[in-house]
């Protein structure tokens, strides 16, 4: 069995955004040389989310204003904020939209189901976030 790891970068300049990261995953499986296994990738931040979904603009509006609603930003109104931190918003919104994506690799490709890609999630940048690409088998 073969291993490989790698970390991605990102930093977004807004607050919060979503990154379609497929192709640089793809270029992690390449690099890796392994055609059959598993490929994990995660957000390495507690602000941060990597998801897997529709590469479509009403569809990430649509999750950051649903996202907004749940948990919107609010300076005084999160008990975590006694800490100095202001973020306790992207905390709650990192939970709800995940850690991390198990994908597949079948034949030396990223096996998803049709319109899936996956996105690296934030909601608390300004500031260098990585993700770590786990990849396993043979």
């Amino acid at each position: 069995m073969k291993s490989y790891r790698k970390e991605l970068w990102f930093e977004l300049p807004e607050r919060t955004g979503f990154v379609n990261i497929t192709r640089e995953v793809d270029a992690c499986l390449q690099e890796s040389g392994i055609s059959e296994g598993l490929c994990l990738v995660n957000a390495m931040h507690i602000t941060a989310s990597v998801f897997i979904n529709d590469n479509e603009t009403g569809l990430h509006q649509d999750f950051s204003t649903w996202l907004e609603k749940l948990a919107p930003y609010d300076l005084h109104g999160y008990a975590h904020h006694r800490t100095g931190e202001d973020n306790g918003d992207a905390h709650l919104k990192r939970t709800v939209m995940g850690r991390e994506v198990v994908v597949a690799v079948t034949d030396g490709s990223l096996d998803f189901g049709p319109w899936e890609q996956v996105f690296y999630g934030e909601f608390d940048g300004r500031r260098r976030k990585r993700v770590l690409v786990k990849i396993i088998g043979y």
